[in-house]
């Protein structure tokens, strides 16, 4: 494979993957991880360098500024950084944004600021939330809002290998979880309220809407239908992409540690499923070793692919696509590259893109 930039496009060596290209929109960049969009018909594209800070591509250009540059309180890099963003649904009245960074500490921060135009103004930071993390990776760092206005976000299960402390299946923790607060209100001395349609878990912290990630680091609602999809990065075998409904009420166990994917890891044999909620799709690391989440296609650029579920691969630049047939989700490989894909993204029209974590970012198009 070869890589031009400019007008040019990704050209593909697998005669298979010839209905799919990227053509780059945006380089140059320092190590990108994340892209979106602000609810506001403005267009612009915010593009999350993992250092420190979000950069704006607005018109085809990528502006010099920087949105916000929060370098300062950010420990980068490895699984650390500045790692998400999402935008407020009423963000066109309030200008109100989130971020998910690693602090200086190395502990995980949710904060909220107010954009003023094409700058984010600093004085109104807002941390609304710090978790202790016990080890340097596993950081998660996806945040969402999902159809029912409140924020999801991802949390790995606190690093090292394993889950050494089994984060992922105890419920006194908020490490190896996917959480659910309302920034809207706030109460009990926090910046963010508790929904009170949470599930109810025994021993639980309240924010915790799903458990048994190992390190979720990407995950997406469908615009059309609200389901929500979760891309769990796995241990030393599996890969695996799970499927949670819109009609879902919360509290469901997704497995780690009990469960790599489809196979049991602790113990690694003859494990207790029961309960357990199994993954929608996976891979084993003959294919890949770290997957990236990314989006149901629901744009219109791409009319074959239309309803079609988009991810990728950390390492090995694959990227899939999955579709519903006979009742079940089934995939296949379309593009094969050498890109590092940090994340996807997905712009107001719900056109997707992928980011090379070695600074360049690609719109997909159809061949």
């Amino acid at each position: 494979m070869r890589i031009l930039l400019g007008s040019a496009l990704v050209w593909l060596g697998l005669a298979s993957a010839q209905s799919i290209q990227l053509i780059p929109v945006a380089n140059n960049l320092s190590r990108p991880l994340f892209l979106t969009y602000a609810p506001d018909d403005t267009g612009r594209l915010f593009i999350v360098e993992q250092g420190g800070t979000i950069r704006i591509l607005q018109n085809g250009r990528l502006l010099a500024e920087p949105f916000l540059d929060v370098t300062n309180l950010v420990s980068c890099c490895g699984e650390r950084g500045l790692l998400g963003l999402a935008f407020h649904p009423g963000f066109r009245q309030n200008q109100l944004f989130f971020v998910n960074y690693t602090n200086r500490q190395g502990h995980t921060v949710i904060a909220s600021y107010r954009a003023n135009g094409n700058r984010a103004d600093i004085a109104s930071a807002q941390i609304l939330l710090t978790i202790e993390q016990p080890y340097a990776n596993h950081n998660g760092g996806m945040i969402a809002f999902g159809p029912d206005g409140m924020l999801y976000i991802g949390m790995g299960d606190g690093g090292a290998a394993g889950d050494p402390l089994n984060a992922g299946q105890r419920l006194d923790t908020l490490l190896g979880k996917i959480l659910r607060i309302d920034v809207n209100r706030s109460e009990g001395g926090r910046a963010y309220a508790i929904p009170a349609d949470n599930p109810v878990l025994a021993g639980r912290r309240s924010e915790i809407w799903s458990y048994g990630w190992r390190n979720p680091w990407r995950f997406s609602f469908d615009r059309e239908t609200g389901d929500m999809w979760i891309a769990d990065v796995g241990q030393n075998a599996v890969e695996e992409v799970h499927f949670q409904p819109a009609s879902s009420k919360g509290g469901e166990n997704y497995g780690w540690r009990i469960m790599e994917g489809d196979r049991c890891y602790n113990p690694p044999q003859n494990c207790n499923r029961e309960g357990l909620v199994m993954p929608v799709l996976t891979y084993t690391h003959d294919q890949g070793r770290s997957i990236t989440g990314g989006y149901r296609y629901r744009g219109n650029a791409m009319p074959a692919f239309r309803g079609a579920y988009f991810y990728g691969d950390y390492v090995s630049g694959r990227i899939w696509v999955a579709t519903l047939q006979g009742g079940r989700w089934q995939s296949r490989e379309v593009l094969r590259t050498e890109l590092n894909i940090s994340s996807f993204g997905e712009d107001a029209a719900g056109e997707l893109y992928v980011i090379d974590h070695r600074g360049t970012v690609y719109r997909m198009a159809q061949r």
